[in-house]
């Protein structure tokens, strides 16, 4: 029978033993060097489990009994991170690499730079948050801003600390970034247990450490031999944090091993070009015996003054790089193309190969791109060709095979009429891509468009994805965008599908509902413009601030052209004037997009889209409509727990269309702080600075008051 209080003796005992174990895990999957047998290290671990089930509150979350696992999840709740996870810009050769240090000296004015260089684990990031020294929680990459929590998996990892080594304040704020993985020797001992018991080997390492991570048993993990590598340091604050970011990268890892963190052996500071070039030769000549696959090598200026000083791109900090390895190469055989018609109308030609396997991943198909890079790789239907997956990730076809080739070799011929609608396909202006000219009255192309229209990063509309946009469209409820704003019209008919029901319905319904309040950036993203992605919508959208502004400057490109090339006296000169005007005045727009963004305002089927999204009730705060909502204009927000009735990205969507701002980032300068069911440490952090906590019903009730007040 569980007992309440556990005497000072007992506390004192177990808070050594569960000391002793840790200090035996350590030894054991860091240092690789036990120093106890495993029967006696079971045996210990055996009794403080006696002693937490004897006295419940001996229990914490860091004692080492945590990482066997918790009760199965039925889904990953999402966690916000501190700071942003960010991307790593990649180069495939030395030349490219020079390039980048090139750039960064001329920028920083230096001759010769520091970097950090590491290793590039070929894994899953994970990125770790400790308040007072303790684990608090998990999270994966997700989109860089918000991720997977999966904390329950992460206790389970046996190398990763659960409390950290060094005097923190209770309040302390410390995230760790770094990579799970799976090493090649465990690996193939747990494929060897899976065939085993009759079920399904994973494909490799990666892909073993990714799926361990995300099972929603955490039990499950637990048996799973994953490894923990930190790599860097995210949000920070608070007694014990003190070295944080203002460090150079290599104390930081030095800092981060002290903490009790494994951090790879083959980090190095090397100094130059020279130098990157040679870790990365020594790397990888040791790829192969290493015992954790590694993808490449990644360089970081290794001074926090320097990165400051060079800063960002859009999803990736300026002052770090991936130096991927060359693919792994294989051949076989071009057994026949289909053609596949995509949201903008480019028939794309894929070739179907004979399953082969290339970096521990089964490739079926590859993407032949277009016409030009058929005829410059000159392979034919029936050809011996080189497979490789470029980045290690996407399976592309490097050239025919050395070798005679087949006497019944077939020329692959581009279609001349799509093959999805029949429309003609066509070559436009200096175009590579051959593209259907049907528009929306082609299946694919509606499909695609609709799917993207309806994804999260556009309008966000749940429940309706590619199965329910296939069968809507089948049954002639979808034609274009516009038509899902009137599926309301049709829901005795939809209720009426199998698979469908009341409730399902409903909730779809109200999602197109919501998303009817957005931002004007998802509006002009879900709208598909060629070339134009998130960045360049949130580009659109933050200079121009309306839609009518936006449409102006695309319908007045072409002047603008026309008048640079009249007085403009070389080409030189032409880019100069040209990069002031218009929509090419904007950073991340080149003359490519500029055309596109122009293009699409032109093409009249496209307005009327438009007037008629807006008609159906579309509507965004921006300077020329009566919804601006003027009383959350400058606004900010911090979300932190889970929303009892959306999903936070649908809250952020609320609030951002109210003309409020929602960031990760809690201070001073914060208005409101969002607070849902388990809410993180933000909670005391905004107690601290004063910041109004607010739930969801009171934002929702501030967002409703503003769109009253504007409206008188």
């Amino acid at each position: 029978m569980a007992r309440h209080q556990p005497p000072p003796d007992v506390v004192r005992y177990a808070t050594d033993l569960a000391r002793r174990i840790e200090s035996h895990n350590r030894a054991y999957y860091v240092d690789d060097d036990p120093e106890v047998s495993d029967a006696e290290f079971d045996r210990l671990f055996r009794e403080l489990e006696a002693l937490e089930s004897e006295y419940p509150a001996l229990k914490s979350p860091d004692s080492p009994t945590q990482r066997v696992g918790a009760p199965p999840s039925t889904a990953f709740a999402s966690l916000a991170h501190g700071e942003p996870m960010l991307s790593l810009s990649n180069c495939f050769d030395d030349d490219e690499l020079a390039r980048f240090d090139q750039s960064l000296r001329s920028e920083l004015n230096v001759e010769k730079l520091t970097y950090n260089a590491e290793p590039k684990f070929d894994g899953s990031a994970l990125n770790l948050r400790y308040v007072g020294g303790v684990l608090q929680s998990a999270a994966t990459r997700g989109d860089g801003m918000v991720g997977e929590q999966i904390t329950p998996n992460a206790r389970t990892i046996r190398n990763l600390p659960l409390r950290l080594e060094g005097a923190f304040g209770e309040e302390s704020v410390l995230e760790v970034r770094g990579e799970v993985v799976m090493p090649r020797s465990r690996f193939e001992r747990l494929n060897a247990r899976l065939i085993d018991a009759g079920s399904k080997p994973f494909a490799n390492p990666r892909n073993a450490a990714a799926g361990s991570l995300r099972q929603l048993d955490s039990s499950v993990t637990a048996k799973r031999p994953l490894m923990f590598y930190a790599y860097g340091i995210g949000e920070h604050g608070g007694r014990g944090t003190e070295i944080g970011v203002d460090a150079r990268l290599s104390v930081q890892l030095n800092w981060l091993a002290s903490l009790g963190f494994s951090v790879s052996s083959l980090v190095e500071v090397v100094y130059g070009l020279a130098g990157c070039i040679d870790y990365y030769q020594r790397i990888a000549e040791r790829r192969a015996e290493l015992d954790t696959e590694i993808d490449g090598c990644v360089f970081k200026l290794d001074d926090a003054e320097q990165r400051r000083e060079v800063g960002f791109v859009a999803r990736a900090p300026r002052w770090a790089i991936a130096h991927k390895f060359p693919a792994e190469e294989v051949v076989t055989i071009l057994n026949d193309v289909d053609f596949q018609v995509g949201r903008t109308g480019a028939v794309t030609p894929v070739a179907k190969l004979a399953p082969v396997s290339v970096g521990g991943v089964v490739v079926s198909s590859a993407s032949l791109h277009n016409a030009d890079e058929i005829a410059r790789k000159n392979v034919r239907i029936g050809d011996r060709v080189i497979v490789r997956r470029a980045g290690d990730v996407i399976p592309e076809i490097v050239g025919r095979a050395s070798g005679q080739r087949p006497t019944d070799a077939r020329t692959i011929v581009m279609p001349k009429f799509c093959p999805e609608c029949g429309s003609a396909v066509e070559h436009i202006g200096n175009d590579a891509v051959a593209r259907c000219t049907g528009g929306l009255v082609c299946p694919a192309q509606l499909r695609e468009s609709l799917k993207h229209f309806a994804s999260k990063p556009a309008m966000a509309i749940d429940g309706l994805g590619e199965r329910q946009i296939v069968a809507f469209i089948a049954d002639g409820l979808l034609k274009s965008p516009v038509d899902i704003y009137r599926l309301h019209e049709h829901r005795s008919e939809i209720v009426a599908r199998p698979g469908y029901g009341d409730r399902s319905v409903n909730n779809l319904l109200a999602s197109i509902e919501a998303s009817k309040r957005t931002t004007l950036a998802r509006f002009l993203y879900a709208l598909g413009i060629r070339e134009v992605g998130e960045v360049t919508a949130r580009a659109l959208a933050d200079h121009y601030k309306s839609l009518v502004a936006v449409r102006q400057a695309a319908q007045t490109y072409p002047e603008q052209l026309e008048a640079v090339s009249a007085v403009a006296k070389t080409s030189a000169d032409f880019e100069r004037q040209i990069s002031k005007a218009g929509l090419r005045s904007l950073p991340d727009i080149g003359p490519r997009v500029a055309q596109c963004i122009a293009d699409f305002f032109a093409e009249p089927r496209n307005q009327r889209v438009i007037d008629e999204l807006l008609e159906v009730g579309i509507t965004w705060p921006e300077s020329d409509q009566a919804t601006r909502l003027a009383a959350l204009s400058g606004t900010t927000f911090v979300i932190t727990g889970q929303c009892p009735s959306m999903t936070r990205d649908e809250l952020k969507a609320r609030i951002e269309a109210a003309g409020g701002r929602v960031t990760g980032n809690l201070s001073k300068k914060t208005d409101y702080l969002v607070v849902g069911s388990q809410p993180g440490s933000k909670r005391a952090k905004a107690d601290r600075l004063g910041v109004t906590e607010l739930n969801e019903a009171d934002v929702l009730a501030l967002i409703d008051g503003a769109e009253a007040a504007s409206s008188d």
